[in-house]
């Protein structure tokens, strides 16, 4: 034999190999390497894609969390203004009830003190008559002279 033959034989021999390799073998490893590479192409992108709605979740959880605390101001200036309101409206009622009891006690304190001048009046209108009754010896008669009485209580 001819190593020429030989050789061109085996050429053909590998020739005939390679296409039923590249007809049959290679579309039946392809295929699931294909499927395989598509799975994780497809892995990665929902990776990606849930990366992206986790950041979204995240700035719209920080959204709530910054108009929450917001608010929470806003509520809390609300209760100390009003807390303000009510002590200044205390404050006040505090003051006109004050105001209130001294005018009343003032007005107490007069008509007590008119009241001791009324009975001061009459005891030294007494006193009087009953002075000039031993200065006289004799008992004026108050009822007689009633006038000069209530002069001398006017006087005094």
């Amino acid at each position: 034999m001819n190593i020429n033959l030989t050789l061109i034989v085996q050429m053909l021999v590998f020739i005939v190999l390679i296409w039923f390799t590249m007809k049959f073998v290679w579309p039946m490893i392809l295929g699931p390497m294909d499927e395989r590479s598509q799975k994780i192409a497809a892995g990665l992108a929902a990776a990606e894609k849930g990366k992206a709605e986790l950041a979204s979740a995240n700035e719209r959880a920080d959204a709530i969390l910054r108009e929450a605390r917001e608010r929470a101001g806003q509520i809390i200036d609300q209760a100390q203004h009003r807390a303000n309101d009510m002590v200044e409206e205390a404050k006040g009622t505090a003051t006109a009830e004050g105001a209130r009891l001294l005018a009343s006690a003032k007005e107490q304190i007069n008509l007590e003190a008119a009241h001791a001048r009324e009975a001061l009046r009459r005891d030294v209108a007494q006193i009087a008559v009953s002075a000039a009754s031993k200065i006289l010896e004799r008992e004026i008669d108050p009822k007689a002279h009633s006038d000069l009485i209530n002069k001398l209580a006017a006087q005094i």
